[in-house]
């Protein structure tokens, strides 16, 4: 078996290739796949054009570095596409959001209901209960209100 993959170097390429992609399949976060890609593409180019062992091996090394390359820098552009996410920012989302307070603010610090949680809210001036707001930042775990213009 060893004589056939050496006298065929195209079918070698190939055989690697495709352990590289395999073995990334198993959890390699990414750093077979793109030497397991260079050498499926050294296997084309000798299939095509017979190289030598030297010429086969800095192909496979100069293509498995500029697939490399071009990944982060495709990544790296998506990211800039990408929108920030707000998942897993629970009070994030909740800017811009109106509520009407449960209980009185008093000393600036209070508590309201959102939903099934309870959340400590922050405002510049007491309110008492029943006053309409709206979140306009967080921090921490606290949300800062202000009093909702009435229309």
């Amino acid at each position: 078996m060893i004589a056939e993959l050496l006298a065929t170097p195209w079918w070698l390429w190939l055989s690697v290739g495709g352990i590289l992609l395999a073995a990334e399949m198993l959890g390699a976060s990414g750093y077979l796949l793109w030497s397991g890609v260079a050498a499926i593409l050294v296997s084309l180019l000798v299939w095509l054009v017979p190289l030598p062992w030297e010429w086969q091996g800095v192909s496979f090394a100069l293509l498995t570095v500029l697939s490399a390359l071009w990944w982060y820098r495709w990544l790296k552009g998506r990211d800039r596409q990408q929108p920030p996410s707000g998942l897993n920012q629970r009070g994030n989302q909740l800017i811009g959001r109106e509520l009407t307070l449960d209980e009185a603010i008093v000393d600036g610090f209070g508590h309201v209901r959102i939903g099934d949680s309870g959340w400590r809210v922050q405002a510049a001036e007491d309110f008492p209960a029943g006053t309409p707001v709206t979140v306009v930042a967080v921090e921490g775990v606290t949300l800062k209100i202000v009093r909702r213009a009435s229309l």
